[in-house]
């Protein structure tokens, strides 16, 4: 959801309801991110609250490049080109990559949000060589084709695609089933999946 609070536009990114004890009704804990500065804010609300809900209209886009603090993506339909701040794309953006496609939310004809998919695919460019241990939970550093460091276990190898959950930009999983090189990174789920089931 977005949200205007004080005539600020928010994006919600984690709500959570906590019941109260006793006669207390219990209340509404939220992670609202700023539209206009990327700047977090953690309120609580009460379950009776009443907020403006904003009707948001959503289109896939493809990326092209970064230019001075903005990440410039393109309407694959008529080729119209925004300009969205890095700021409101939160750490996710790193990851972007020339020709990725994502869904990019609009309020008022003005980008105001970009939603990633839960988790893509990468390739792992440069790590130490693989190593089986006994011990669980012991991690190396790698670097993926994009430029990202991440850590990975020790059995990765050079070359290998990882799957990476973006909202935190960690390691997921080893990808099974090889696909050719240079594909793994637009491994994208298309727009219509991001959301689940309608």
């Amino acid at each position: 959801m977005a949200l205007r609070i004080d005539k600020q536009i928010y994006k919600v990114l984690e709500s959570e309801f906590k019941a109260g004890a006793g006669q207390a009704g219990g209340m509404v804990k939220t992670k609202l991110r700023s539209t206009a500065s990327g700047r977090m804010w953690e309120p609580h609300f009460r379950p009776d609250a009443r907020l403006e809900d904003l009707q948001l209209e959503r289109q896939a886009m493809e990326f092209l490049y970064r230019d001075a603090g903005n990440c410039v993506l393109m309407n694959p339909d008529n080729y119209e080109q925004e300009e969205i701040p890095a700021t409101i794309m939160g750490t996710s953006e790193q990851f972007l990559a020339e020709g990725m496609r994502v869904s990019v939310e609009f309020f008022e004809g003005r980008p105001i949000s970009v939603v990633f998919p839960p988790s893509m695919e990468a390739r792992v460019a440069e790590t130490a060589p693989p190593m089986h241990s006994g011990q669980e939970n012991t991690w190396k550093e790698a670097r993926l084709e994009n430029g990202v460091q991440i850590q990975v276990p020790l059995f990765i190898a050079p070359g290998e695609a990882v799957r990476i959950d973006l909202k935190t930009g960690r390691y997921l999983e080893r990808v099974r089933g090889e696909r050719k090189k240079g594909t793994s990174e637009r491994a994208w789920s298309e727009p219509q999946a991001f959301y689940g089931p309608q």
